[in-house]
């Protein structure tokens, strides 16, 4: 897989190709993330990228020249990508459009500067995402936010059953991890994960699981349809809470 990120910052965003599961990721070439100036698809010798609204108001207007220019860079050597634009105004990113997006080949991601982006540029976009709303300086955290999501459904990059237990893989919170020592500050790790019985300790995660989405995102939990496991999982947990009540 391939991503691309446009902006006119690109120290900032070459950041996220640079650590962790994802550095490792490219340096094995398992992933390609490339960086480009929207500086360099500039034509006059200033190098300038934004311009006074038509119509006068505050604030600047990224030009559209730019982003068709590195469109057509990213076409030329490698194939129409997906394009997205950053922008408050767009679809709420979350974990299942992160794995959608996986499945692409090629990803463009132009980072909004500015007051905006001239509309013409919308001709080429095939999504604008937004990852919440509240307004930032610059699309390049957004962007690097979407590159690391994405890139975890990518096989090889994460241990598939990593990234299977997840928040929101299956739309559940994640269950609470513990690991040495087994007692600190007075607080012990649960007697069940010490056991040795791995059913038992499964049973406890996605009871755990069910637990948390239940407390802090309800709004989930309302709306899941129960796998036999969760049923066996919340029979569990009532159970435990019924023993510890007595």
């Amino acid at each position: 897989m391939r991503i691309v990120i446009a902006t006119i910052f690109p120290e900032m965003v070459s950041a996220v190709r640079e650590y962790g599961v994802i550095g490792q990721a490219v340096k094995n070439r398992v992933l390609q993330i490339e960086v480009l100036n929207f500086r360099d698809f500039t034509k006059d010798k200033h190098r300038v990228v934004d311009d006074y609204p038509y119509g006068g108001g505050p604030g600047m207007v990224m030009k559209p020249e730019p982003f068709f220019g590195i469109h057509d860079y990213c076409t030329e050597r490698y194939g129409k990508p997906f394009t997205i634009l950053t922008s408050p105004q767009g679809i709420k990113f979350d974990n299942r459009m992160a794995k959608e997006l996986s499945q692409k080949e090629n990803i463009l991601i132009f980072c909004g500067r500015y007051e905006g982006v001239d509309e013409r540029v919308m001709k080429i976009v095939d999504t604008e995402i937004s990852i919440g709303d509240y307004v930032l300086s610059g699309g390049e955290l957004a962007a690097m936010v979407i590159c690391d999501a994405v890139s975890r459904f990518v096989p090889n990059v994460v241990e598939e059953d990593s990234v299977k237990r997840d928040s929101f893989y299956n739309e559940l919170l994640d269950y609470p991890h513990y690991t040495r020592p087994a007692e600190f500050a007075g607080i012990k790790v649960p007697q069940v994960l010490l056991s040795g019985d791995h059913e038992k300790i499964e049973l406890y995660r996605v009871a755990e699981s069910l637990k948390r989405t239940a407390l802090r995102r309800p709004d989930l939990f309302l709306k899941r349809d129960f796998s036999e496991q969760e049923k066996k999982a919340l029979i569990w947990l009532i159970r435990e809470l019924t023993s510890n009540a007595q």
